[in-house]
């Protein structure tokens, strides 16, 4: 029998996990917000659970698994999903400044979007594509 991975729409590369540990053993739970703004705005926001409050106009993507007890959610605002809703996202780290209310700022790294469009088989779970 063949194990089929479930698709997602977001995940983590193993360097923005290891520092998502790093910063969660300082602040506690974090979470992701990736707005539709411009300059950093544009970059996937990390906050302390609590500290950012998602609404109705928010969209949960879902989650990434950093290694940790609980997984770490991600949230993109809906005008900027009707945007991405055909694209997957991989949350990643490079060195430089993060923005200023984002906690891996005083890091010396930053987090940023990496992005490919979906698949086939992604649509189609996703419902995008009638399936056939």
């Amino acid at each position: 029998m063949v194990d089929v991975e479930t698709p997602r729409r977001v995940e983590m590369t193993d360097a923005a996990a290891s520092l998502v540990r790093e910063l969660t053993a300082q602040h506690g739970a974090l979470m992701f917000h990736q707005s539709g703004g411009c300059c950093d705005g544009s970059a996937p926001m990390c906050y302390p659970v609590g500290m950012f409050l998602t609404g109705p106009s928010d969209v949960r993507l879902g989650s990434v698994d950093a290694g940790l007890d609980e997984p770490v959610e991600v949230f993109m605002s809906e005008a900027q999903f009707e945007y991405w809703k055909y694209t997957h996202l991989t949350i990643d780290v490079v060195p430089g400044r993060g923005a200023g209310f984002s906690v891996e700022g005083p890091t010396g790294m930053r987090f940023i979007i990496r992005s490919r469009m979906l698949r086939e088989n992604e649509l189609v779970h996703f419902g995008l594509r009638e399936p056939g």
